[in-house]
């Protein structure tokens, strides 16, 4: 038996999968219970600093971050990967400074999101 943790319209649910064992005479159900046992939420992003936000231009996945918050960045470096459309595109800083990001890898974000600030 597994247990997994999924989300359905913003409310969290516990779910327990067993293997199906087929040609016996006895079939064990898929999913053998469902409840909506408290599940952990995930962190809240960091908030943005102060200086110019870098917007997301189409929704997607965060995939990876290039730097720590507080890093040093110059203009046109990647500062993040986000898969839109099973593709990874790099988001470029738009201006030398210090970066502070508003999102986590693992992020679905949508156009117009910020996605972190230079300062």
């Amino acid at each position: 038996m597994r247990t997994f943790n999924i989300k359905v319209n913003g409310k969290a649910y516990a779910v327990e999968v067993e293997e199906v064992v087929s040609g016996g005479a006895v079939v064990t159900p898929v999913v053998s219970s469902v409840a909506a046992a408290p599940v952990a939420a995930a962190p809240a992003p960091a908030a943005a600093g102060e200086g110019a936000p870098v917007k997301c231009e189409m929704p997607g996945l965060v995939k990876k971050l290039s730097y720590s918050n507080g890093a040093s960045v110059k203009k046109g470096d990647t500062i993040l990967i986000l898969e839109a459309m099973k593709m990874d595109t790099p988001i470029a800083a738009t201006q030398d400074g210090v970066i502070t990001y508003a999102v986590q890898p693992g992020a679905n974000v949508n156009t117009g999101d910020v996605l972190c600030t230079i300062a």
